[in-house]
């Protein structure tokens, strides 16, 4: 496993290598069970969940509060709370059964930094217990882009950061132009990189303004209506 860390140019503490060896094992027994991923090697889920989630700690240096909307079974979520223990994250999902995952890898890895919220993002973001709460949003491979932002936007403080990871697909990055607009965001940088032969992106959003009381528009809005 450290062997695949550096090559990505990852040096991790001793307790951070061990947390991974030990989230590799729970992993792969959970996935056993319930299907998690289709990546079921080691080599593929270090490379393709552990070291993918953990490229952003390279590009930005996470701070206070970070939420995560819909970790992918706990990517980027459980590598970014190993790697910056003095960060608090709160996972936002609207399934139970990904929750209750999360929470039991998390108590068996004693990571103390991490949350989880149960709703849709419709509701979390007219909340205003969170609502322009975070400092920084992370979200992997989920949504549209477009409907990804109404969900997102609200719940970033002003000037703070939404951390998208996609796969590089430039027409899917235009397609957000209007959604950028109407939600008072800019693209603040795009950084390319690529993980076991495959070209990713993450795409740094900044919020510019207070967001409008009527985003998110309501339940299944936003997904069967992105704004474009």
């Amino acid at each position: 496993m450290q062997e695949l860390f550096k090559k990505y140019n990852i040096e991790l503490e001793k307790e951070e290598l061990v947390k991974f060896e030990k989230f590799l094992e729970l992993f792969k027994e959970k996935n056993s069970q319930i299907n998690l991923s289709a990546i079921r090697d080691d080599e593929g889920i270090i490379e393709k969940h552990f070291i993918d989630s953990i490229m952003l700690n390279i590009f930005v240096e996470l701070e206070w509060k970070v939420a995560d909307m819909w970790t992918g079974w706990g990517f980027p979520l459980i590598p970014l709370a190993i790697t910056n223990p003095l960060v608090t994250f709160t996972w936002i999902d609207s399934v139970w059964k990904k929750l209750k995952a999360i929470d039991e890898f998390c108590e068996k890895l004693d990571i103390k930094n991490v949350s989880t919220l149960n709703g849709r993002a419709e509701k979390i973001g007219h909340d205003l217990k969170y609502r322009e709460s975070f400092d920084f949003v992370t979200s992997r491979a989920t949504a549209f882009f477009p409907t990804l932002l109404e969900y997102v936007i609200p719940l970033l403080k002003v000037w703070w950061i939404f951390c998208a990871y996609k796969l590089d697909d430039k027409e899917e990055l235009k397609s957000a132009k209007k959604a950028l607009s109407r939600l008072s965001a800019k693209i603040l940088k795009v950084k390319n990189y690529s993980i076991a032969w495959q070209d990713r992106t993450i795409v740094f959003i900044e919020k510019l303004e207070k967001t409008h009381a009527k985003f998110p528009r309501k339940d299944g809005i936003p997904l069967a209506n992105p704004i474009k």
